[in-house]
């Protein structure tokens, strides 16, 4: 079902992953205010129906020009290589009257993309038409993630998950395959039955086929309530014996899973799956940035991570929370790697209500692309936006 969002008919997109922090070592230019970008390109003024053929935007304001909303929409829908084809299309166009912004979009999407010949070729085109220094080289694709990195993009589930979850578990392998990593926070599953185990399982496996390293957070509280549903004895759910050891594993929990493993072997009279230690939950000590991160001693900066998507986003909501009482509200934006319509738009709604209620609210560090979603959807106008360098 399409939603609609200040004449916008747009559909529910697929959400992951995060962007990294500069390094202490690149020194940085101020940072860059989104309402103070040009955006414009030709065809100004153009609807969005090239976007995926899915998007039907209404005449925009002066200044915003095709080519940067239809590169923000088909990044919004997970669409990088279409985007990223447009944007080159676009600056490559010797007739177009191309901003800074349109070149800020792509400079970042080669970043988020890890593309970091095309980037370099680019960055002198960049700096000799707006005599400026460009942004660093950073390579904010997650495919690599080693000691002092951010981590791997953070995927939530919640609720009850069976066979109908398909499509979430399909979401969270598209995220995982992009970045080469996920995390997976099981905290707030609160009950998986045996279909659930069963697609879950076939995920898991899949991604370690792909050799794409999945980490699953918080597993205790769901392996106490698949550990409830074991009856030693009763060769039935089969798939939530193993998820449970499985889940065992992530946490490290040798002693219940050779427990669980000898009540396993003579449940179903098979051999049980080998142990093998998945390892502590991780942790990254992210780099310095030019300064250091405000959230680290502000309490009235909240951080966003990852793909957000949905109306009702946790992390949305949490932002709502938040801000109660507050009259003002920073956000950290480092970590955020894309925004959906609809997660957009309820951001949007959010803020607008907040800045009714005398609250300031300013977004930073923002990705060019996230931030162009935010300008097409209107966030600038509640809220101070200003880009990541």
């Amino acid at each position: 079902m399409a939603l609609s969002f200040f004449g916008k008919k747009v559909p529910s997109v697929t959400p992951v992953p995060e962007v990294e922090r500069a390094p202490a070592a690149v020194e940085l230019p101020p940072p860059t205010e989104l309402s103070g970008l040009d955006f414009s390109a030709t065809d100004h003024g153009r609807a969005l129906g090239r976007a995926a053929g899915l998007v039907e935007v209404q005449e925009v304001g002066a200044g915003i020009g095709a080519a940067y909303e239809e590169a923000a929409v088909l990044y919004a829908n997970g669409s990088d290589a279409e985007a990223l084809a447009l944007l080159e299309a676009t600056v490559g166009d010797e007739r177009a009257n191309v901003g800074e912004g349109i070149w800020l979009m792509l400079l970042d999407l080669y970043r988020l993309g890890g593309h970091k010949q095309r980037f370099e070729s680019s960055v002198l085109d960049y700096a000799t038409r707006f005599e400026r220094s460009p942004p660093a080289w950073l390579d904010l694709s997650g495919r690599l993630v080693r000691p002092g990195q951010p981590l791997p993009p953070l995927v939530n589930l919640t609720g009850q998950l069976g066979a109908q979850a398909g499509k979430q578990f399909e979401q969270v392998a598209a995220i995982a395959r992009r970045a080469g990593a996920v995390r997976i926070d099981v905290g707030r599953v609160r009950g998986v039955d045996d279909a659930g185990c069963g697609v879950w399982r076939r995920l898991l496996a899949e991604l370690a086929a792909d050799r794409v390293k999945v980490t699953l957070l918080n597993v205790a509280a769901l392996a106490d309530i698949l550990g409830g549903r074991l009856a030693p004895g009763k060769a039935e759910e089969r798939d939530t014996w193993l998820m449970m050891l499985e889940l065992l594993q992530y946490a490290g929990d040798q002693a219940r899973f050779e427990d669980i493993a000898v009540n396993y072997a003579v449940t179903f009279e098979e051999s049980p799956p080998s142990w093998e230690c998945r390892g502590a939950e991780p942790r990254a000590v992210l780099p310095q940035a030019a300064s250091a991160p405000a959230s680290v001693t502000d309490p009235d900066v909240l951080v966003l991570e990852g793909e957000l998507s949905g109306a009702a986003n946790d992390a949305i909501k949490r932002l709502a929370a938040f801000a109660t009482e507050r009259r003002v509200l920073k956000v950290d934006c480092a970590r955020l790697r894309r925004i959906d319509f609809v997660c957009a738009g309820t951001l949007f709604n959010i803020l607008a209500n907040l800045q009714a209620q005398g609250t300031l609210v300013s977004l930073f560090d923002v990705n060019a692309m996230v931030g162009a979603l935010l300008r097409v959807m209107s966030v600038d106008q509640v809220a101070h936006v200003t880009l990541r360098q």
